[in-house]
């Protein structure tokens, strides 16, 4: 215990002779850890940010979707009037009810009307009959004050709406929504609530539900059904035509996370019976989507902990630089512990222990650097470009989310303590081979 304690404080008296050296000769282990824990931080953040806009959607959720048929070349060069029927149809949605009688939920969803509008103030219309368990399946939530569609409104064909934040800051941008009213096409509909905040409209989440969901307006799909027709006519290119489908979407909602992908199965089954040809209907699992996230982002982090590892083997080769240096340096203090009675092993556990040091100190400090970009990148970054001379050259609408893992400081660590060992190892022997007699003659 004496021989240990004793060699630790020569190798630290040694290290502290040599502070700017010392530094130096660890930033490599100090910059590598960093870089590997700020790396799989940002990997980490960016994956929680998939998966929590995946889970908004409901991850034990199925959906079903109409989607236009891809057109032939000769259909689309011809400029002729006609209408479009494809996508879901009633028999349909009979067929899955018979399908799944297991489902917690199935929720229609019908896309109504061409245009929004209130006053002067107008906008392409994401109208959509529902059903209230929307609300619940979805995840929604709805501004105090307000309230959602209810059982009531589906009997009595009520003329209301709810809004989702987008249109409201949109159309009522210093004052309440709640009472007022808009006009979807012609037809006049009252503002009953409105929907908190929805973050899908980028990420993962954004790209499976295809639409910024704070745009969207809900009213009651009898009430559309009654006032507005299934079709759609546009005038595209001179062309007039018309497109007609009797769900733009189902949601189902499976009991259990753990029969979501056999209830899929059966949906898509369902669903082939009568579109596999056609192409007009596509099933969407959040929860397969979910998987693939986090096999992506586990690939991806295992690719930037490999690049920022290329840091710690340069940290490493620099203290095994250093110590060979040392050790040529230090010839003479070699053969005078080995005329005092030092013996190889003592030599070689003093250099030891001053290139452990090197490489955990360093570590220690490349942890704090590590934590602490984390902490800072998602406020940093964001004020970097606000920049004027990098908004000139940069897309700015960039995002960027850290989360600190243990195991990633902890492997660092490790890692790094490892490393200084095992490139401290050569340099030791080296120095613990040195002839005594031509030691002490060393000038």
């Amino acid at each position: 215990m004496e021989f240990l304690l004793e060699t630790l404080r020569l190798g630290l008296s040694n290290l502290r002779l040599h502070v700017l050296r010392s530094v130096l000769t660890s930033l490599g282990i100090i910059l590598g850890v960093a870089a590997v824990i700020l790396m799989v931080a940002i990997g980490e953040g960016n994956k929680r940010a998939a998966v929590r806009d995946i889970q908004s959607l409901g991850a034990q959720n199925i959906i079903v979707r109409s989607q236009k048929p891809p057109e032939s070349s000769s259909t689309s060069n011809q400029r002729r009037s006609f209408v479009a029927k494809f996508g879901i149809e009633e028999v349909d949605w009979r067929r899955l009810e018979q399908a799944l009688p297991d489902a917690l939920e199935m929720v229609p969803l019908k896309s109504f009307g061409a245009e929004v509008s209130r006053g002067s103030k107008r906008t392409l219309s994401q109208v959509f009959g529902t059903t209230p368990a929307l609300l619940e399946v979805l995840n929604l939530q709805v501004e105090s004050g307000g309230r959602y569609l209810v059982h009531e409104d589906e009997i009595g064909h009520s003329r209301v709406a709810v809004i989702g934040s987008g249109v409201a800051d949109q159309f009522f941008p210093l004052e309440s929504p709640l009472g007022e009213i808009i006009r979807i096409d012609d037809r006049i509909f009252t503002i009953v609530g409105v929907l908190k905040p929805v973050g899908l409209s980028g990420g993962a989440g954004g790209a499976l539900v295809g639409r910024d969901l704070n745009l969207d307006v809900h009213i009651p799909i009898s009430t559309g059904r009654m006032e507005f027709s299934d079709t759609v006519f546009r005038r595209i290119s001179g062309s007039f035509s018309g497109e007609e489908t009797r769900f733009s979407e189902i949601y189902i909602q499976s009991p259990d996370p753990a029969r979501v992908l056999p209830m899929s199965q059966r949906v898509r089954r369902v669903i082939d019976l009568a579109h596999k040809e056609r192409g007009d209907v596509s099933v969407i699992v959040p929860w397969e989507l979910l998987a693939n996230v986090e096999r992506t982002t586990f690939a991806m982090n295992m690719l930037l902990t490999a690049i920022a590892a290329i840091s710690l083997l340069v940290g490493g080769i620099g203290i095994m630089n250093i110590m060979l240096a040392s050790v040529i340096e230090r010839t003479r203090e070699i053969g005078v512990r080995r005329a005092l009675g030092a013996t190889r092993r003592h030599i070689t556990a003093q250099f030891l222990v001053e290139t452990g040091t090197l490489s955990i100190a360093g570590g220690l400090l490349g942890v704090l650097l590590g934590v602490g970009l984390s902490l800072m990148v998602d406020r940093v970054l964001p004020w970097l470009l606000a920049l004027p001379w990098i908004q000139r050259h940069v897309e700015t609408e960039v995002s960027v989310e850290a989360a600190i893992t243990p195991w990633s400081i902890v492997v660092s660590l490790s890692v790094a303590a490892a490393t200084g060992i095992i490139f401290g190892i050569y340099p030791a022997i080296l120095a613990s081979r040195q002839d005594p007699i031509e030691s002490l003659r060393h000038e």
